[in-house]
């Protein structure tokens, strides 16, 4: 069965629509398990796919490259956030690959469900 892992806070209202329609998706695709990611904990090696709020877009899309990632400078560990953890563990040759589903910040539940809904039939087809 495919994996595909939801990041998100669900105290911040700009950060929380990945974790919030988890469910919903899995009722759509069954046969995918959706699986809620802390990005400061362990995150799987292997090829991942991962569903996470993106700053700078506008549409919901799929970021495959991890060099466009940008991300703040860290200073302590408080500052590792989900990009910088999958640049290090590529860097340690711990990914193979990644496909990060990106959903904008803005985007309402409702909408994000259904462009992702989208996406997933065209990935899976």
């Amino acid at each position: 069965m495919k994996t595909i892992y939801c990041v998100g806070n669900l105290l911040l209202k700009e950060d929380n629509t990945p974790i919030k329609i988890m469910g919903k998706l899995q009722k759509q695709f069954p046969d995918i398990e959706f699986k809620e990611l802390d990005p400061t904990e362990d995150i799987p090696e292997g090829t991942l796919t991962i569903i996470d709020t993106v700053v700078g877009i506008y549409d919901v899309k799929i970021i495959d490259d991890l060099d466009i990632i940008v991300s703040d400078k860290a200073y302590s560990l408080h500052d590792f956030d989900l990009g910088i953890n999958l640049k290090l563990m590529k860097k340690a040759g711990k990914l193979d690959k990644v496909q990060v589903i990106g959903v904008p910040q803005d985007m309402t539940e409702e909408k994000a469900l259904e462009e992702i809904s989208k996406l997933l039939l065209n990935i899976l087809s």
